[in-house]
């Protein structure tokens, strides 16, 4: 399994940077391309990965656990730690251990955590499986304080933290959403915020097999394999008509391009049927392709990405800095990155930074007759 990242790299955490090169080219991938950590005197492909808008982590798992951290403030004395996770954040990096949590503050010189809590301490000596920022008993969040509770009775499966929202899966596949409502990321049919989780009652009786959050947008899949999404829509970053993305004289469908009317161009006494979604605050159901069922999504800043179960990778949102691996600055509608299918890769998993896209691929299986 390898992982490839496309987008923002002014900080090299997509790939190293030659200072030598032009700074505007250097600090853009367009082309999807293969992240190679060195650990140790190793070159390693990652097993997992986990980003920021400037920096990512990466875990390895050959001959035993290590990270391998790469962008903006690299801390050094934290490879070749043993750490089953990590969540990585811009002020903080949070580490999982088979015994025990710790926070390290990327901003400080310290060659030690600035926090840490012992497992025994949550799970009274038992130890548990867990999936960070999901802990035993609660979470890690980003900021202090670190460690906060979670109700017994949610059953949390999986939990993703947005810039000022936070959305929870529990066991029997129902969406509970707290923080930040301002842009209806919380899904609730309005922008009043939540102090507390609340679930998000449009969903209720759809069972949910996966949630990731963005800066002010949620997205879940179904078991079915179906996409629900909710939250801001200005660079399209839902799937749904955005005014920001339609409102240049030429607009990329899914079949050709096309001439939309500006006002000027309006015939006289016609009106505009076209709907612009701005902020949506209630779940919205997207088709990405008519057949194609989804098994994973991620939510960068202002986009969005999307695998479908038979391995292919969706984009869609803002895409200035070549987020979406296509060329287009924003897209209000999935479109497929053609170089995975081109290279007869299949892409398994997705994870995004605010500015950039990382994508683990397995190569294809090619039947011979």
């Amino acid at each position: 399994m390898s992982w490839f990242g496309f987008g923002f790299n002014a900080f090299g955490q997509i790939s190293r940077r030659n200072h030598s090169d032009n700074d505007q080219e250097n600090s853009i991938v367009y082309t999807p391309t293969e992240i190679k950590c060195h650990v140790g005197e190793k070159s390693e492909k990652s097993s997992e990965l986990r980003a920021s808008w400037s920096r990512r982590a990466s875990l390895h798992l050959n001959g035993g656990r290590s990270l391998c951290f790469a962008g903006s403030n690299s801390p050094s004395g934290i490879c070749d730690t043993g750490c089953t996770d990590a969540v990585v954040g811009e002020s903080f990096l949070i580490l999982g251990f088979p015994d025990r949590f710790e926070s390290w503050d990327l901003d400080s010189d310290e060659k030690i955590p600035i926090w840490s809590m012992d497992v025994k301490t949550l799970c009274d000596g038992v130890g548990s499986p867990f999936n960070l920022p999901l802990i035993p008993g609660g979470y890690i969040a980003m900021k202090p304080p670190f460690y906060r509770p979670l109700s017994p009775h949610l059953k949390a499966t999986r939990l993703a933290l947005g810039d000022e929202h936070s959305v929870l899966l529990s066991a029997s596949g129902a969406v509970y959403t707290w923080g930040l409502g301002s842009h209806g990321q919380l899904g609730h049919g309005s922008l009043s915020s939540e102090e507390q989780p609340k679930v998000v009652e449009a969903l209720w009786g759809m069972r949910m097999t996966f949630v990731a959050t963005g800066g002010w947008h949620t997205a879940c899949i179904s078991d079915g394999g179906d996409l629900y999404v909710w939250g801001w829509n200005e660079s399209g970053q839902l799937g749904l008509p955005s005014r920001a993305v339609r409102k240049a004289p030429k607009y990329q469908t899914s079949e050709e391009t096309v001439d939309l009317p500006t006002c000027g161009d309006q015939p006289e006494g016609e009106k505009d049927t076209q709907v612009f979604i701005s902020i949506q605050s209630f779940p919205a159901l997207v088709d990405i392709t008519p057949s194609s069922e989804l098994k994973t999504v991620g939510c960068g800043s202002r986009h969005t990405a999307a695998v479908t179960r038979a391995g292919d990778l969706y984009t869609w949102g803002w895409g200035q800095y070549g987020q979406l691996g296509y060329e287009t600055s924003r897209s209000d509608e999935p479109y497929l990155v053609e170089f995975f299918r081109e290279q007869q890769l299949r892409v398994v998993d997705v994870t995004c930074g605010a500015w950039n896209t990382f994508v683990s691929v397995v190569k294809k299986e090619v039947a011979t007759s």
